[in-house]
C-alpha cells in the first residue's frame, strides 16, 4: 500500500516532520542513507565500547526552548537533559577566563565591572525569552506575536552585531565571553546575524540552559524514531536516493537535504528560475572535527572552565573577529576558533576510569582537507598545558570528510548554508512559502530553510505542516505530546 508520505533524510528536521506527519493519522516512510539514523544526532563508540561520542551535535541550546520539542515532551518521553554548572566558558591567555554560568547572579559575580552590564543585557531577554524564540525559530515569513521582544532583540543585534560591539564592555573577559557565542554563526564577524545569534544562545545561557542528553545527541533521535514507528511510519536505512523517481508513489515528498541535493535528486526537473537560484545559494566556511580518548579531565589554566560542557577557545574579542573574517574568505586561520565540548561535566556516567570522551571542531574555509588533529590540540594546549600527554586515541574529520559523512554539511557546512542577512530571511530561494518545491507535492524541510541550523526541529515542522495543508486539506496542528494508545491518534486528535 502506498505510503501518505515520504521522507528522505533523517537527521533532526526529517524526523520532526516524520513526527508530526505520523501524529496528523498519514502513513509515512522514511529514507536514510546511512546505515543508522539520526544524522546530525549520532552517538557512537569510536574507541571504546564502553565510551560514546556524538558524532556530530552534542550541546542543544535550543533543545528545551523549541516550540516543537516543548509540545513534544522530551523529558517526558526520558530524554534527560542534564546541566553542567555552567553553560559556556571562554578562557584567554595569561590564565583569566569568563564563565556563563547557567545562574545569571553567578555570572554577574564572575565578571567584576562587566557584571551589571552582562546583566542589564541578559536579563530583559530572559523576561521576554518565549517572544525571543518564537521570533527567531520562526518562519520568518510572520509578524512577532511579542513587539517588546522584537525591539530589544533589534537594539540589541544593532549593538553586538556590529563594530559597537567593541565598545559595549570594559573587560577582555566580557567581549570574549558574547563574542564566542556569536562565533556559532560560522561566519564574518562582526554582523547582524552572528548578534540575533548571540542574543538567542547567550540569553538561553542563562534561561533554558544549554543542557546534554544523558548518555548521548541519539537519545533525542531514539524518542523521535519511537514516536513515528509507534504511530506506524517505517523506517528504510541505508537508502541512498540518486533520483525522486527511486520512491514510491506518495502524496507529497519531503526532503531533507541540501540545496546541491536537491538540484541532483531532481534530474533536471527544477524550473529554470528556482534552479539558478539554488546555484547562488551559498555555503559558509567548515567545520573540522577531532574526537579524543583522554585519561583524565582536561588541565585547564582556569580550573573553573572545567565547570562548563562547552569551551569556545579563540583569544580575545580582536582575535575572534579576525580569525573568523579571515576562514569566511576562504583562508586557514593560524589559531582558529575552536569549540570543545566535554559531556562528562554534565554527564559523569559517560566516562571510566581513565577514560573520558572529548570533542572538538575547527572553523576553516569550506572544502578543507586538513586534518586537524594538531591544529585542535595545539588550540586546547594553549589554555591547558598537558592536554597532549592526556590523549589515548584520537580522530581527525576535515571538512571535506564531513560532507563525505553527510551530504548536507557542504564542504564541511554544519549549517547548510551560510548564515548571511539575505540567506536567513530567504533561503534557500526567494519564495512565499520556502517549504514548497515548485514540483508537484515536494517540499524541502532541510535547514536550508527557515529558521536555520540548529536541533530544534522547527524546520521539518513547518514543511509538515504546509504540507499537511496544500497535500492533504488539514489547516490543525496535530497534538504531538506523548499520548498512552499510540494506535489511536487520528485527525481528530488535531489541536486547533
Amino acid at each position: 500500500m502506498a505510503p501518505d508520505a515520504v521522507i528522505v533524510g533523517t537527521g533532526p528536521n526529517g524526523l520532526t516532520a516524520g513526527a508530526t506527519l505520523a501524529r496528523a493519522g498519514l502513513s509515512v516512510e522514511l529514507y536514510e542513507a546511512g546505515a543508522t539514523i539520526g544524522g546530525g544526532l549520532r552517538t557512537e563508540s569510536l574507541f571504546d565500547s564502553d565510551i560514546q561520542h556524538d558524532i556530530c551535535a552534542a550541546v542543544h541550546p535550543m533543545a528545551l526552548a523549541s516550540p516543537f520539542f516543548k509540545a513534544f515532551g522530551l523529558q517526558e518521553r526520558g530524554v534527560e537533559m542534564l546541566h553542567a554548572p555552567a553553560s559556556y566558558a571562554h578562557p584567554l591567555p595569561g590564565g583569566a577566563a569568563g564563565i556563563a554560568y547557567h545562574d545569571l547572579d553567578a555570572t554577574q559575580a564572575g565578571l567584576g565591572p562587566d557584571g551589571r552590564r552582562w546583566r542589564r543585557l541578559m536579563r530583559p531577554l530572559l523576561q521576554h525569552s518565549d517572544g525571543i524564540v518564537d521570533l527567531l525559530l520562526s518562519d520568518q515569513r510572520s509578524l512577532p506575536r511579542d513587539p517588546v521582544a522584537a525591539l530589544l532583540l533589534a537594539r540589541r543585534v544593532l549593538a553586538h552585531g556590529t563594530h559597537l560591539a567593541s565598545a559595549t564592555f570594559e573587560t577582555e573577559e566580557a567581549k570574549a565571553l558574547l563574542t564566542g557565542v556569536a562565533a556559532h554563526a560560522v561566519g564574518r564577524l562582526p554582523s547582524l546575524t552572528a548578534g540575533a545569534v548571540s542574543m538567542l544562545l547567550g540569553h538561553l545561557a542563562h534561561g533554558t540552559g544549554w543542557p546534554v542528553p544523558r548518555g548521548g545527541s541519539a537519545r533525542i533521535a531514539d524518542a523521535l524514531t519511537a514516536e513515528i514507528t509507534a504511530h506506524g511510519g517505517t523506517f528504510h536505512t541505508g537508502r541512498r536516493i540518486s533520483d525522486l523517481a527511486e520512491l514510491p508513489r506518495s502524496r507529497a515528498v519531503l526532503l531533507d537535504v541540501s540545496p546541491k541535493t536537491l538540484v541532483r535528486i531532481t534530474a533536471g526537473r527544477l524550473p529554470t528560475r528556482y534552479r539558478r537560484a539554488l546555484a547562488r545559494y551559498t555555503y559558509g566556511p567548515g567545520a573540522a572535527k577531532a574526537d579524543f580518548l583522554i585519561t583524565e579531565p582536561v588541565p585547564w589554566t582556569n580550573q573553573a572552565v572545567g565547570q562548563a560542557t562547552t569551551v569556545h577557545l579563540g583569544g580575545t574579542q580582536a582575535d575572534i573577529f579576525r580569525s573568523e573574517t579571515t576562514t569566511a574568505a576562504g583562508v586557514l586561520a593560524d589559531e582558529p576558533f575552536v569549540l570543545v565540548v566535554d559531556p562528562v561535566v554534565a554527564d559523569p556516567e559517560r566516562a571510566r576510569p581513565g577514560k573520558y570522551p572529548l570533542w572538538a571542531y575547527a572553523h576553516v574555509p569550506n572544502g578543507d582537507t586538513t586534518d586537524p588533529i594538531e591544529l585542535i590540540t595545539s588550540q586546547i594546549e594553549r589554555y591547558a598545558p598537558g592536554f597532549r600527554d592526556t590523549v589515548i586515541a584520537q580522530r581527525g574529520t576535515s571538512a571535506a570528510q564531513y560532507e563525505e559523512y553527510n551530504p548536507n554539511y557542504v564542504g564541511g557546512d554544519i549549517g547548510t548554508g551560510a548564515m548571511t542577512i539575505r540567506q536567513s530571511l530567504l533561503r534557500p530561494a526567494p519564495r512565499t512559502n520556502p517549504y514548497r518545491v515548485p514540483l508537484p507535492s515536494v517540499y524541502l524541510c532541510s535547514a536550508a530553510t527557515p529558521p536555520g541550523p540548529g536541533v530544534h526541529g522547527m524546520s521539518g515542522y513547518y514543511a509538515a505542516l504546509a504540507a499537511l495543508h496544500h497535500e492533504f486539506g488539514i489547516r490543525g496542528r496535530p497534538s504531538l505530546g506523548p499520548v498512552r494508545d499510540f494506535g489511536s491518534t487520528t485527525r481528530a486528535d488535531m489541536a486547533p
